[in-house]
């Protein structure tokens, strides 16, 4: 297996291919199973017929196609000449127990920085175009993110780094990497985003609570506080704009939002009227911000359905974000109707 590890630069997801070989020589009794025997045939053809890799052009962008799976992430590096796709260097990595229970684009983000220190001369000396679906440019860039992704933005911030959509794939080898890595989506679920959100005001201050979920495990929350006086309801709308505004900065098209607040559903879907004038206002930016999705909707949900959200709020409102390590914690200087 050392030399696989040497030649792993030559092999497409290597790390995924030798899993059960590597799980066979870690237990205390070999045996040599058939998927032992599947993963090294696969890996004895792979190494009859390796693609030809190629030394990059200098002053030509490199693209970067990433993947991840439950066991295993990996990436491949190509450059785009004369109409072709010709492949660079191939990356994989076995996931340590902690890291298989990330979020898919956790994974996929850890892919990205993974391949940026094992070639980090070659994000040194070329622009890099990370092609992907996944919302990691977006996810990366929150000025407050805490955690993991704190320390892999810092890291990844030295480098020429843009993102673009996957698009089409010309390369044989890249069609089959990604063809492998690509884990089945259900059409129906596609593009699918849901939002909580909870507002919170009491003597100590107001707040609100915010969870943004999404296609292949993407999961956000923001705990946000208020620099300014606001009531419930007032507390409920902000609520739900910071959630429709986070949703807009990630890239989400279809979005499904929830709220206990009766009034604040009831408003904003027609069924009560807004006579209040402050909350009048808070409709209007609430529909006018609906009306940018390409399908929004609103839902009445019961608090204790909410629970989340509504913990997220009070955090907020209480001014007690040091306890929240995973969570994306803001001040709102002014009402958003201002």
């Amino acid at each position: 297996m050392g030399k696989v590890a040497a030649l792993s630069r030559f092999i497409p997801r290597s790390a995924e291919t030798a899993l059960p070989i590597f799980g066979a020589l870690k237990k205390g009794k070999f045996t040599w199973t058939d998927e032992c025997e599947e993963a090294f045939k696969h890996l004895k053809l792979t190494l009859s017929a390796p693609p030809i890799l190629t030394r990059p052009t200098t002053g030509i962008p490199l693209h970067l196609y990433l993947s991840a799976s439950e066991k295993a992430i990996s990436s491949v590096l190509i450059q785009e000449r004369e109409g072709e796709q010709r492949p660079v260097y191939f990356v994989s990595k076995v996931l340590q127990n902690r890291e298989t229970r990330y979020s898919r684009i956790d994974k996929v983000a850890l892919a990205l920085v993974t391949t940026s220190w094992r070639l980090r001369p070659y994000f040194q000396n070329f622009g890099i175009v990370v092609r992907t679906d996944l919302p990691i440019r977006q996810v990366l860039g929150k000025p407050d993110l805490a955690g993991r992704m704190v320390a892999w933005s810092i890291q990844l911030s030295e480098f020429d780094i843009t993102f673009e959509s996957r698009g089409h794939v010309k390369a044989q080898a890249m069609a089959d990497f990604l063809v492998e890595m690509t884990p089945e989506v259900d059409k129906n679920d596609e593009g699918e985003w849901f939002l909580s959100v909870d507002g919170s005001s009491n003597h100590a201050g107001s707040g609100a609570g915010i969870i943004l979920e999404g296609p292949a495990g993407a999961f956000i929350e923001q705990s946000l506080h208020f620099e300014f006086k606001a009531s419930n309801n007032q507390a409920e709308y902000e609520a739900l704009l910071a959630g429709m505004k986070l949703a807009k900065e990630v890239g989400v098209k279809k979005l499904t939002a929830k709220s206990d607040s009766k009034l604040v559903t009831g408003q904003v879907n027609g069924d009560y009227q807004a006579k209040d004038p402050q909350l009048a206002k808070y409709r209007e930016r609430a529909a006018s911000t609906a009306s940018s999705f390409d399908k929004f909707t609103l839902l009445h949900v019961p608090r204790e359905q909410n629970e989340r959200a509504d913990l997220l709020a009070k955090l907020a409102s209480t001014q007690r974000r040091g306890q929240q390590k995973i969570v994306i914690h803001e001040k709102l200087d002014m009402p958003a109707i201002e």
